[in-house]
């Protein structure tokens, strides 16, 4: 008799279903059974507030888990970045595929770059671009601050398209996506620039997914766990680490970036950088650590507390606003 086919819960945005294809396309090859999306409406894709006043953390993966839990769904899939730092118990992150290109991007008009857009401000003599993240918002303001540029920074919501949107209909100069997202929805030859990460952090898990299932279901958990790649998972629990010891939320103004130090092609160590800044980019705290790749869990979080604590005694508390509890 054929196997029932699992059940993956995806949110509904068109960023979501592509992921979440992506990775039922890659279940099916491991485990030979059929896949089947369920789409699940969270309170993030419903709520027109923004993101930092609804919580940021976890309004678009509370639905999701509750389906979970209920036995609605097998397994889903989540945009790391959008994760609580805290774990429950009832479930687990069974794999963390390799992760995509985590650097911001600019979508500009005219297919200007970042330094271009700001030298080239008509008229009032400032670029407007676009995000919804306060920190994007730091470190733009910041490198603007440093090289004599003007820019405002406009918050913005909506899904890819809508953000585009407002650079095409010429009511922003740019705004500012990740690059993995719109490489997933096949949209990267829009990109007008890739952002440095010496320009700007990507939030901490941004470009990497998460596959979740219930702690009971650990034969599912197993076979999915081959989907797991390493050092994409060692990297993003260093940053996410970085970010539960600054006791700050997904929506707060910290960037983190782990990555693999070669010397050739022989990795030697990981690199972790963490950033807090005011949205006005007038103060900012960052800081870098170096060290042996990790191995294990305790590992890579210590490698996040660690450099957490410098950021701390060097002042970043006071940079982050309210802080989470």
């Amino acid at each position: 008799m054929t196997q029932q086919a699992l059940r993956l819960g995806t949110r509904r945005s068109k960023l979501a279903m592509a992921q979440s294809g992506h990775v039922a396309d890659a279940v099916r090859r491991l485990t030979g059974r059929e896949v089947e999306l369920v789409e699940i409406t969270t309170y993030g894709d419903t709520s027109r507030e923004h993101l930092a006043q609804i919580g940021g953390t976890g309004v678009f993966v509370t639905a999701l888990r509750d389906a979970l839990l209920a036995g609605e769904v097998d397994f889903a899939v989540h945009s790391l970045k959008d994760l609580p730092t805290a774990q429950p118990a009832e479930l687990v992150v069974a794999a963390m595929p390799l992760r995509e290109d985590p650097r911001d991007v600019l979508v500009a008009r005219d297919g200007l770059t970042f330094a271009e857009l700001a030298a080239d401000a008509s008229g009032t003599g400032v670029a407007r671009i676009g995000t919804g993240s306060p920190r994007r918002m730091a470190q733009l303001n910041a490198y603007a601050r440093s090289h004599g540029l003007r820019i405002e920074t406009v918050p913005i919501r909506g899904n890819i398209d809508t953000r585009i949107g407002f650079v095409r209909k010429g009511e922003l100069d740019a705004v500012v996506l990740a690059a993995a997202g719109l490489s997933r929805v096949g949209r990267s030859d829009e990109v007008t620039e890739f952002l440095s990460v010496d320009t700007v952090l990507p939030a901490p898990g941004q470009g990497a997914l998460a596959i979740e299932t219930t702690a009971a279901h650990a034969d599912l958990a197993a076979q999915l766990a081959e989907l797991d790649d390493p050092h994409t998972r060692a990297a993003v629990t260093a940053e996410r680490s970085l970010l539960a010891a600054l006791e700050a939320g997904c929506s707060a103004p910290v960037g983190a970036l782990a990555d693999l130090v070669r010397d050739g092609q022989v990795v030697k160590e990981m690199r972790l950088r963490g950033v807090v800044g005011t949205t006005d980019g007038s103060a900012l705290v960052q800081l870098s650590t170096t060290g042996p790749v990790p191995t294990t869990h305790d590992q890579a979080m210590a490698l996040g507390r660690e450099l957490a604590d410098e950021m701390l005694a060097k002042g970043a508390a006071g940079l982050m606003g309210e802080r989470a509890h």
